[in-house]
């Protein structure tokens, strides 16, 4: 079942890779985008608020959410310190949801990482668990958590280590388990817009095979 089209959107991530790809699908759905620079297209129905991360929860203050979509991400290499990843990935993320939960949203759909684990020795994946694990205790009635693998698409900044797996993806997906594949960002938005505002409860991880099958929902209006 496709996601309700009425429920009231609140959304961090607008101008990243999945983001950007997510606004075409939320045409007509109300939606309030939290940014650090004004950029949100000017549609009816639209609004965003601006300001510095930590303020996003202040921003969200008085407002009436229903669903709560999470879809940023940075990288080490960006911010140049694990501090400043947990800052962003984990803990910009989890205020977020707790902000929007405070404003009566049911739902949460965040975008995490393939092999996300809070007990991995690795940095990145361990960061990623434990937001994982932080957000799925905060209480909403549903949260989805995408687990989508290298993700493709138009960049406005290219990663070197990322444009050379892309590159390779062809190969490496021909070997590596489905959940680990290459993904479109566009697709994964697609799924996005499939969850938003859809009934149901518990907290459900969605690999990439599922992201695939939620995408073609939204492709084919189910």
């Amino acid at each position: 079942m496709a996601g309700n089209h009425t429920q009231r959107i609140a959304l961090i991530g607008a101008t990243g890779l999945i983001g950007s790809n997510l606004l075409r699908h939320l045409e007509g759905r109300p939606l309030l985008s939290l940014a650090r620079r004004a950029s949100l297209p000017g549609r009816e129905g639209w609004r965003e608020k601006v300001g510095p991360m930590e303020r996003w929860p202040a921003l969200l203050e008085g407002e009436q959410v229903d669903v709560a979509v999470a879809a940023i991400g940075t990288t080490w290499r960006k911010v140049g310190n694990w501090e400043d990843f947990d800052r962003i990935d984990r803990h910009g993320v989890v205020e977020f949801a707790r902000a929007a939960h405070l404003a009566g949203a049911r739902q949460l759909v965040v975008v995490s990482s393939s092999m996300a684990d809070a007990g991995a020795k690795n940095r990145y994946l361990k960061i990623k668990g434990q937001m994982e694990a932080d957000v799925a205790s905060i209480g909403f009635d549903r949260v989805d958590i995408l687990r989508p693998g290298l993700l493709k698409g138009e960049r406005q900044e290219r990663r070197l280590k990322e444009g050379l797996g892309i590159m390779l993806s062809p190969l490496l997906d021909m070997v590596v388990p489905k959940k680990l594949r290459s993904i479109e960002a566009a697709t994964v938005a697609g799924a996005i817009a499939a969850l938003a505002g859809r009934e149901g409860e518990g907290v459900t991880i969605h690999h990439n095979p599922d992201i695939r099958a939620l995408a073609a929902e939204t492709e084919t209006g189910s």
